[in-house]
């Protein structure tokens, strides 16, 4: 087994960090850990190693095993963080994999951006993403061309058969207004990037996103 995998308990709302650094984003990341958050990726895309280790080493250590990071995969060991999601190129990078085949204890995670992908893939992963679900909010030329009666129906069969695909969290778009859309479709959570840092109040937001779910 590559990774302990670990399934999602309950419906999960994930956070994921803006690609650079914003000025209050760690004092909004503290508040969100304090207000119950479980999950942050850290994904900053263009930082070199150092830069990221800085980041992890400023975040109480209590936290660390709420971290994700999608990028320099060997901090996720040393800080003992809670998991690394692999990117595209990593994913095709058989030296980095095989890497990570030591590294017990944290869940693995990836991105996919079709169904007939995701039904592909025979990696064991904690949970994926799925994406995008709607238009992004983050990015305005990132449009959904998903239907989600037919995720649903994809998801229950996949279920049914208790096929090779993980838990499947939804991202892109999601906010308040239809966050409950995601939970009835039968996804396992929901990554939020742009509905959390583009709001006024990051952690009343993602409360209120919370209260939408049960």
């Amino acid at each position: 087994m590559l990774l302990l995998v670990v399934a999602i308990m309950g419906f999960e709302i994930i956070i994921i960090s803006p690609p650079d650094q914003e000025e209050s984003e760690k004092g909004v990341l503290l508040d969100l850990f304090k207000s119950g958050l479980n999950t942050f990726h850290l994904r900053k895309p263009h930082w070199p190693s150092d830069a990221l280790e800085a980041y992890i080493h400023s975040i109480p250590e209590i936290y660390h095993a709420r971290l994700v990071i999608h990028s320099h995969y060997a901090l996720a060991a040393k800080y003992k963080l809670k998991g690394i999601h692999l990117t595209e190129s990593s994913k095709k990078d058989q030296a980095a994999i095989a890497q990570l085949k030591s590294w017990q204890g944290l869940r693995l995670s990836a991105s996919f951006h079709s169904l007939e992908e995701l039904n592909r893939h025979r990696r064991k992963y904690a949970y994926v993403w799925l994406s995008p679900i709607f238009d992004s909010i983050s990015k305005a030329d990132y449009k959904s061309r998903f239907d989600l009666k037919m995720i649903e129906q994809r998801l229950q069969l996949w279920h049914t058969r208790k096929s090779y695909v993980p838990q499947v969290v939804a991202l892109g778009g999601i906010n308040a207004d239809n966050i409950g859309q995601i939970q009835q479709t039968g996804f396992a959570g929901a990554a939020l990037l742009g509905s959390i840092w583009q709001s006024q109040n990051p952690v009343q937001e993602w409360l209120k996103l919370q209260s939408k779910v049960s």
